[in-house]
């Protein structure tokens, strides 16, 4: 693995900010649009068209305002780092040069940057921010920890999203398509079946529910679903209940508890009933 330069130092060791375009650690010139490529392991997946064409507008009107981070590639081409919308609707207004900040990243550092962008720039739905976390941990051998430091995010938060890809696809195209948050998807992963989590899903979006009120409902379900199973007896104790009530002639029912004791309750109607129990059981 390359030497990890500058990372763990913030996201503005990634990311330049505006004052430091002008750094002479950075080298900023103009060069031709076609010798830039956009980013392979680019952690977007869909470009908003709507989004795009107001940006197309922007740069007709203002021209390109802020530079396209790159970084060297082979023959005197270049790797899209931070910028590929831009660097997208400069293509699609014609321009033939654009500026450009050349970073000298290894793979790691391009990767960690791209998705940071995104981030910063809220393009990143919360399954593809997921898929990218995942396939930095995997293709560099990190460890969430090792991750957090390079996105500048904590470890637990990478943790949960990572889980998010665990639920069902109808649930994250939902979320590819904005239509429920990071924070319901958090939320449905305490759920243990898909269907449960569709139901879940839709009732989200149905009546427009709140991340903290899905947690609530969720809540209540969990612990509804514990209730209905600690009340339903296993079938080993219902066959002695049955065996019971039919060698003693009254009404046996057994309780167990959770620790491993319990009781044994014997039904009767009358003192009668009581003396003739009391005979069975000696004679037992």
């Amino acid at each position: 693995m390359n030497k990890k330069r500058g990372l763990g130092k913030g996201l503005s060791a990634l990311i330049p900010v505006e004052d430091e375009v002008t750094n002479s650690s950075n080298e900023m010139r103009e060069i031709l649009i076609n010798n830039i490529y956009p980013n392979p392991n680019q952690p977007r997946q869909r470009v908003d068209e709507t989004n795009l064409k107001e940006l197309i507008d922007s740069i007709k009107t203002h021209g390109l305002i802020q530079p396209i981070v790159v970084r060297p590639g082979k023959d005197d081409s270049y790797e899209i780092i931070a910028g590929e919308r831009r660097w997208l609707a400069c293509k699609k207004v014609g321009l033939g040069q654009v500026p450009v900040v050349i970073k000298q990243y290894n793979d790691l550092e391009a990767s960690a940057a791209a998705i940071i962008e995104n981030i910063q720039r809220e393009d990143l739905n919360a399954v593809d921010e997921a898929n990218a976390y995942k396939k930095l941990m995997e293709k560099y051998g990190l460890t969430q920890e090792e991750l957090s430091v390079q996105v500048g995010k904590s470890r637990s938060f990478i943790a949960n999203m990572v889980r998010i890809l665990a639920l069902p696809d109808a649930i994250k195209d939902m979320l590819m398509e904005n239509i429920i948050t990071a924070g319901h998807a958090r939320a449905l992963l305490s759920l243990h079946d898909s269907e449960t989590q569709i139901k879940f899903a839709l009732k989200i979006i149905k009546q427009q529910l709140s991340v903290r009120k899905t947690e609530e409902i969720v809540k209540r379900f969990i612990e509804n679903e514990r209730q209905i199973k600690k009340n339903i007896p296993d079938p080993v104790t219902l066959e002695w209940e049955e065996k019971l009530t039919k060698d003693l002639g009254n009404k046996v029912k057994i309780k167990n508890n959770s620790n491993g004791s319990g009781k044994i309750i014997i039904e009767y109607n009358n003192s009668d009933e009581f003396q003739s129990l009391i005979k069975k059981i000696k004679n037992h």
